[in-house]
């Protein structure tokens, strides 16, 4: 039975695989991990396969300025949902900081997706060590 590159990221993803990577139009080129020797991946495998990285990297970044931004909200907000009326400075740094936690979210559901994306890049590594 021969697999297309769309079968084999569907049984990849059906394995709950985070080593398979989506094709892309005119990207026939094999998953990092099918190829046997470095030389055999491409100039143009290689930079998608950094620009992932760098992707992972400036999403991390993103994350952690977000993080430091919303700060340490939890006691205020606990406190907030026990029904202690809150007010002034500490309502001003709590409704910053729900706002920041929206963000957060977003960014965290980023950073996952790169992070995903940016597999290829140990595989890459791992390829290396090796030869």
């Amino acid at each position: 039975m021969v697999l297309t590159q769309l079968d084999k990221v569907d049984q990849a993803k059906a394995n709950n695989s985070l080593t398979a990577t989506a094709p892309r139009m005119g990207d026939e080129a094999p998953p990092v991990s099918d190829i046997s020797d470095i030389s055999d991946i491409s100039g143009d495998r290689i930079d998608d396969i950094f620009k992932e990285l760098k992707t992972l990297l400036t999403t991390v970044e993103k994350l952690q300025k977000a993080r430091e931004e919303v700060g340490d909200i939890k006691p205020l907000l606990l406190r907030l949902l026990e029904g202690e009326l809150v007010a002034g400075e500490e309502f001003e740094q709590l409704k910053s900081g729900v706002n920041g936690l929206s963000k957060l979210v977003k960014l965290y559901s980023d950073y996952q997706s790169a992070l995903e994306k940016a597999q290829p890049a140990k595989q890459l590594l791992d390829k290396v060590l090796r030869s």
